[in-house]
């Protein structure tokens, strides 16, 4: 690797070198110049050391559509947090999982990530499999029926992808994976 190459290397992985530091203090959850270094230290270790995969993000940031996936989400925590504690409330409650398989529209590593992650975080559902190549995700749904049936699973899915990318996905993206732009 040239120096040339090393000095962009570095000016790109600074953002990230932060963010792993503001990570570590608030996990300490202790604002101090020892902390600091030490997620400093960390960060450069984490972003140097080990190989990762990079990310191309061709998208771009709508506010409109990320209140929209933040809100609905914080919307579905809630919804499914309390579904899940009525399942564990009721005796005799027999539940009926399945794990169902979700074809997604994208097949961006960035889109399907967040995806899986944003389902995986619902209570009620858990991202089983993910497959990068295919762009098609397995998830563990707790009760199908109190879910309103397979399908209402996968669409639940499909419209939590959607939500995704209507707040980080370019046009071309948009288009790609068979949304219309919204005016």
């Amino acid at each position: 690797m040239s120096p040339h190459q090393r000095r962009i290397r570095w000016h790109t992985q600074w953002p990230t070198i932060l963010w792993l530091t503001v990570v570590w203090v608030l996990l300490w959850g202790d604002l101090s110049v020892g902390n600091v270094l030490a997620g400093l230290v960390i960060g450069l270790l984490v972003t140097n050391g080990l190989r990762m995969a990079p990310i191309d993000f061709h998208g771009r940031l709508r506010p409109i559509g990320i209140v929209r996936l933040f809100a609905r989400f914080a919307a579905d925590l809630v919804r499914a947090s309390f579904e899940v504690s009525l399942i564990a409330l009721r005796p005799g409650y027999q539940t009926r999982g399945a794990v169902i398989g979700v074809q997604l529209r994208s097949h961006s590593d960035l889109y399907l990530t967040l995806t899986a992650e944003l389902a995986s975080l619902v209570p009620g559902s858990l991202v089983v499999e993910a497959h990068r190549l295919t762009g098609k995700l397995y998830l563990h749904v707790l009760d199908v029926r109190q879910s309103g049936g397979i399908e209402a699973a996968r669409r639940s899915v499909l419209d939590q992808e959607e939500r995704v990318l209507r707040a980080f996905a370019s046009d071309e993206e948009l288009e790609a994976a068979g949304l219309r732009r919204r005016a």
